[in-house]
């Protein structure tokens, strides 16, 4: 969940103390008058403010231009990072994990291509690492033939071999080989939340995987 500016100056964002969302209220306002622009729109002032977790207390910050009134203000900036980590099941391998995390670092700081090159590749490194490479099938000479593969041998549903090439890997190569465009942040959200069901398909209920996998010859 994105941080959300509401009446008051107050906040609603997750706390990663609490790691539940909650609000911050507004504690103190710096206000300086004067033309600020912010995602091409010019506001009459800018308020810096400290706000509090209504819930542990914890300290917050926040950059809201606006013209003088809470129906004009937006929210430009807020500390801490206000990123809701997906659960993960305990067997993803910790390269795999901490590369998702940072994922999810760059999608809570707006960095939304940044966020789905790092899926893409948690794709396609999670597949390497459960045989789905040339060593082990010539066929499988890029990152399409080894999701169809994936699928073909039941270790991910067909459904998810579906969003995996078009919220995943597609938006991963727009990024990386086509012209620059903004990524939205829902197409971001999507690639995320399937990157987490595959995660779950691989690991969730390992001991059949592996099964499924050392049957079609993709791992020892």
């Amino acid at each position: 969940m994105k941080p959300t500016l509401r009446g008051d100056y107050t906040v609603s964002a997750y706390c990663p103390t609490c790691e539940l969302v909650t609000h911050f209220k507004a504690a103190t306002q710096l206000l300086v008058n004067g033309r600020h622009a912010f995602n091409g729109v010019n506001y009459g002032r800018v308020i810096y403010c400290t706000l509090q977790c209504s819930h542990c207390n914890r300290a917050a910050l926040a950059t809201v231009p606006d013209n003088g009134n809470i129906t004009t203000a937006v929210l430009e900036s807020f500390f801490p990072i206000s990123g809701e980590a997906a659960t993960l099941p305990v067997g993803v391998p910790p390269e795999i994990k901490a590369e998702f995390r940072e994922a999810e670092l760059c999608a809570a700081n707006g960095a939304n291509r940044a966020a789905s090159a790092l899926l893409r590749s948690v794709l396609e490194k999670t597949l390497k690492l459960n045989g789905y490479i040339k060593g082990n099938d010539p066929s499988l000479t890029d990152l399409q033939k080894r999701i169809d593969a994936a699928a073909a041998d039941g270790a991910i549903t067909d459904a998810r071999r579906v969003r995996a090439h078009d919220e995943i890997r597609s938006l991963g190569n727009d990024v990386l080989h086509d012209d620059w465009r903004q990524v939205t942040d829902e197409e971001v959200e999507a690639a995320h939340r399937y990157m987490q069901r595959i995660l779950e398909d691989f690991y969730d209920d390992r001991v059949t995987v592996d099964k499924i996998l050392k049957a079609k010859k993709r791992i020892p």
